[in-house]
């Protein structure tokens, strides 16, 4: 196969990310890269947004938000915001002349915010042509047509989110689903999120840039399996306190927050291992339940503060009662009281398994 210029420029790239050397102190060289380097331009479109995960995403520190936009997220490969209503200089129609002007190209589409579907959608419009508003639904389906890829910013562009709740009075629903009913088929990436985690927008970029939508593994709701695989619960702080039956009765209680209305027994994120603000902090570890924002059912239909019923069981294989009396030393509830039993005698079991019983000796018959 005949290695071309530009193949050997973005390998020679890779090979010197790899081993840590700077090619660029020479201008030529760095020229050279430049012209080999891959350009893949981002529209971000908000729709019903806060623009929350906008400013997840402007916080992002290891890389830094100016870094993923001006230099290489992966070698060979640069990307640009070339569309984005919240930080863009331009705006009226400069604005969406650089929309545009942007989707004649190979793109990435990101959709912050759900999609407003009554009424052809005019809840939400962006721009305007001919005197007319454009709207955000309209914007949706030509540029989801159109997209390399298509990536869902946060739970309400996932799922629908808080703008998607009842009574719904806008029809929002996340892309996802905007895409079945007319019948686009764009491979279509969830990042669920209140707001969502910036690294799991940034390594979700740098996947696709590299492999292609199809090189990332999502779970039955459209996921990225690498950063929503794991249940919270399994790897919660608190997790001990859950396990021994000590339940937080108000806030301020140092004990597992599930009978508080904690949704982290139901949710699926590395919020745990990743935490936000910079690996600063995180929802339980600051004293709140998790309010289950990465799961298709949030914001839920009851109260945030009622408990969840479990589905899934975790370890140590059972639960103990959630109604757990702090005044006793140990939880002698006779429920508990047999799971201890059973687990212990479970790993008695287990530790036994294929020993054979020792035959006692046989006795001497001569006396």
């Amino acid at each position: 196969m005949e290695l071309s210029r530009r193949k050997f420029l973005k390998g020679t790239a890779g090979a010197a990310a790899v081993f840590g050397m700077s090619l660029f102190d020479n201008p030529l060289l760095r020229k050279a890269f430049a012209e080999a380097l891959e350009e893949t331009p981002i529209i971000w479109l908000a729709a019903g947004a806060c623009s929350g995960c906008s400013v997840s995403l402007l916080n992002a520190l290891s890389p830094r938000i100016q870094d993923v936009l001006l230099g290489q997220i992966v070698p060979g490969h640069h990307t640009e915001l070339a569309f984005h209503p919240t930080v863009m200089a331009a705006s009226g129609d400069l604005a969406m002349q650089a929309m545009y002007d942007t989707e004649v190209k190979p793109f990435l589409l990101v959709v912050e915010g759900a999609v407003a579907t009554k009424d052809n959608g005019t809840a939400c419009e962006v721009g305007e042509k001919n005197g007319h508003g454009i709207t955000g639904l309209e914007h949706v389906l030509r540029l989801g047509r159109k997209a390399k890829a298509v990536i869902a910013a946060g739970s309400c562009a996932s799922y629908g989110g808080v703008v998607g709740a009842a009574p719904n009075p806008t029809g929002a629903k996340g892309v996802a689903e905007v895409f079945r009913d007319h019948g686009v088929v764009t491979p279509t990436i969830n990042l669920p999120g209140c707001a969502m985690h910036p690294d799991w927008f940034i390594s979700t970029v740098a996947a696709v840039l590299l492999g292609g939508p199809k090189i990332v593994k999502v779970d039955e709701v459209g996921r990225p399996v690498a950063h929503y695989g794991k249940l919270i619960h399994d790897n919660c702080p608190l997790r001990g306190h859950f396990d021994a039956g000590r339940f937080a009765q108000k806030a301020s209680d140092p004990y597992c927050l599930y009978k508080l209305g904690c949704k982290g027994p139901i949710t699926h994120a590395d919020c745990p291992e990743k935490r936000f603000n910079g690996g600063t902090n995180w929802c339980i570890e600051n004293g709140h339940p998790c309010i289950g924002c990465v799961e298709p059912a949030f914001p839920f239909d009851q109260s945030l503060a009622t408990p969840v019923q479990i589905k899934e069981v975790t370890p140590p294989a059972a639960y103990p009662p959630i109604a757990t009396d702090h005044h006793k030393d140990v939880d002698l509830t006779p429920v508990y009281t047999g799971l201890a039993g059973l687990a212990a005698g479970a790993v008695a079991m287990k530790a036994t398994a294929g020993r054979k019983e020792p035959q006692p000796p046989e006795q001497d018959k001569r006396g």
